[in-house]
């Protein structure tokens, strides 16, 4: 059976359906599923296989090295929240998450005199030495998932009625792109299960490639969970808050989590979130009359409020998420905010 023909809980989309002659009825299927769930699976990609491999395989040989060789691109020396997190030391709704992990976004220079806060977050990655490959691995992987998420988002622009290009504008040189290389080791002795706390993404799109393992589940409207099983060569996407507020609510961010694995039992997984320029502010998109009335207002949540401003919506994540980082670097910022 193939991963086009397997019957998953969530939506299953093949992209390629969008470059041709069953496009309408694919733009049909895209705009239910981003609609009312807010989570499907995209295969037809194109991604070579290899490379989906060989990104697992660099993630492997990184985690396997010792700790103090790991450390050595710890985040802490980043001021823009780069390199290796140790287990424990993200947080997320104020609960450490039981995941180790190496950030990486924009290959790019610190700015001299940033005008405004969230312009710090620009600066360079922190790559490790000891692992042969893994930085033209990762980046390799990065265009690759750039490629295909602005494909899908091309794809959402023409699914709701605007022009494909519609959000093209954002996302230049310039985008502010970020990808995670994650393990979970298994959960703790404690038997806490949370590998990822329940939270929203604040981007247009996120992209996850996952391991066989599983654990990732998003929450349906009833308040369950729904299980986001691994399809051999598939990706997972997810609406982000930005689209949210561009749609008015028409496309939902859907709160998601991830449960520890087993004791004793590794899961790897690599998400990659599509973000614009971090001076990007959203502008709502004039939805046609049908969709419009269908659209259910921007969430409102007191501990997670939103900002039409990509840059600020970005820099509070990255505070919230990283005490020990935004303590060594921004304690101005969150003096001014306190």
């Amino acid at each position: 059976m193939s991963s086009q023909e397997q019957v998953t809980a969530l939506p299953l989309m093949d992209i390629s359906r969008f470059r041709g002659a069953d496009r309408e009825a694919f733009l049909d299927d895209l705009r239910r599923a981003a609609h009312e769930v807010g989570f499907f699976y995209v295969v037809g990609h194109g991604v070579p296989e290899e490379l989906m491999t060989g990104v697992f395989d660099a993630a492997r040989a990184f985690f396997a090295l010792p700790e103090e060789r790991r450390l050595a691109i710890e985040n802490i020396n980043s001021p823009q929240f780069r390199g290796y997190t140790r287990t424990g030391y993200e947080y997320t709704g104020g609960t450490r998450d039981w995941r180790e992990q190496v950030d990486i976004g924009p290959e790019r220079a610190a700015l001299d005199a940033p005008e405004h806060a969230w312009q710090r977050l620009i600066g360079p990655n922190q790559w490790p030495q000891d692992v042969p490959g893994f930085r033209d691995t990762v980046l390799a992987w990065q265009d690759e998932a750039l490629r295909v998420s602005r494909e899908v988002l091309r794809a959402l622009a023409a699914a709701i009625g605007a022009d494909e290009g519609y959000f093209d504008r954002w996302f230049d040189e310039e985008a502010s792109t970020h990808v995670k290389i994650v393990r979970y080791p298994g959960r703790p002795d404690d038997g806490t299960e949370q590998g990822v706390g329940a939270h929203k993404d604040y981007g247009y799109l996120a992209l996850l490639q996952q391991d066989e393992v599983g654990g990732l589940q998003v929450q349906a409207q009833d308040g369950g969970w729904i299980d986001a099983t691994p399809v051999p060569g598939s990706f997972v996407f997810n609406i982000g808050e930005m689209l949210e507020i561009a749609t008015g609510g028409y496309l939902t961010a859907t709160r998601h989590r991830v449960v520890s694995p087993p004791a004793g039992v590794q899961r790897y997984s690599i998400p990659f979130f599509l973000g614009p320029r971090l001076d990007a502010v959203v502008e709502p998109i004039e939805l046609p009359a049908e969709l419009a009335g269908r659209a259910r207002g921007v969430s409102q949540e007191a501990d997670n409020p939103l900002h039409a401003a990509y840059g600020e919506n970005a820099l509070v994540g990255w505070l919230r998420s990283h005490p020990k980082v935004a303590q060594r670097w921004w304690g101005d910022v969150l003096a001014e905010r306190s």
